[in-house]
């Protein structure tokens, strides 16, 4: 099998491309620098693309799109999360429709933020999308792959969760703080954190492609969400370090902004994975203590 791939030098992205490769197939990841060995040239902000890497590709994974939690939401911030994802998907998904022998699938990166803060309800692909910018941006995100659809293009929308890993993303931010006995809940520690661990990332990606049964949304998130005060409390076991300390709300928003703050740590989402459940996906790390102590190295 031929897999592209964009954002392979992303947390994710190594992951995968390192499984790939791995199982035996070919893989080419885009790439904005010169390209290397098993490379090909792409420039989603000028709307270059090398179309010959893709065209003959068994499938295409596009997980390019600028770190969201990374830097306060200003407008000029958030324009940029926006348009790294839209832009970088619309001259894909255009690029995909127009090629002689496209891709049979295309799984494209999307969030859970599609679903906005919902308190305790249970939320499954069925479930309509939330408000607030993350809600906002995962609409236009997987509205941007229309024309790859419209050619008949099995799109799946990988809607991930909170990916766990000590080489990046939110648990990597966090783990020097709990390392140091400074870690604690997020205001209340009440609101629902959904997450999956990033080799059952990398593993639902495989899924997707592999499932022709698989179109649309697909929440990529364990089987077992926890409120964050569950959350704080087993990643002090696994660490062996108190966890008691509390962040209240007030310091936070000081901290990253209101927007920011009250989307992304203080919203609540509990997602869980009906169709990868459905369709046959046997997690690897279903429960959070596992997940934790792999994603740690204990």
């Amino acid at each position: 099998m031929r897999i592209v791939v964009t954002g392979g030098s992303g947390l994710i992205g190594q992951a995968l491309v390192s499984r790939i490769t791995a199982d035996g197939h070919d893989v080419c990841v885009l790439v904005r620098r010169p390209p290397g060995p098993g490379q090909a040239r792409w420039d989603p902000s000028e709307g270059r693309i090398e179309a010959e890497a893709l065209d003959g590709a068994d499938a295409v994974v596009h997980l390019a799109g600028a770190g969201i939690g990374d830097k306060r939401w200003s407008p000029a911030r958030k324009d940029v999360i926006l348009r790294s994802r839209v832009d970088s998907t619309t001259l894909l998904s255009h690029t995909l429709a127009s090629l002689a022998r496209p891709p049979s699938v295309l799984v494209s990166a999307s969030a859970i933020g599609y679903y906005g803060d919902r308190g305790d309800e249970e939320l499954t692909e069925g479930s309509g999308p939330g408000t607030g910018f993350q809600a906002d941006v995962c609409r236009a995100w997987e509205g941007a792959t229309s024309e790859a659809e419209s050619a008949g293009i099995r799109v799946v929308h990988l809607r991930s969760a909170v990916v766990l890993s000590r080489q990046g993303g939110a648990l990597a931010k966090q783990l020097p703080l709990f390392r140091a006995g400074l870690g604690g809940r997020l205001g209340s520690g009440d609101q629902w954190l959904s997450w999956i661990s990033l080799r059952d990332e990398v593993g639902a990606i495989l899924h997707a492609i592999d499932e022709p049964s698989l179109g649309g949304p697909l929440n990529a998130s364990a089987p077992s969400p926890v409120t964050n005060r569950e959350f704080t409390s087993q990643l002090g076991r696994v660490l062996h370090r108190p966890a008691v300390l509390t962040a209240p709300p007030f310091a936070l928003r000081l901290a990253l902004g209101r927007q920011l703050a009250d989307e992304l740590l203080l919203g609540s989402l509990r997602v869980v994975p009906a169709r990868l459940t459905a369709t046959g996906y046997r997690f690897q790390d279903p429960a959070l203590a596992g997940a934790l102590g792999e994603a740690v190295g204990r």
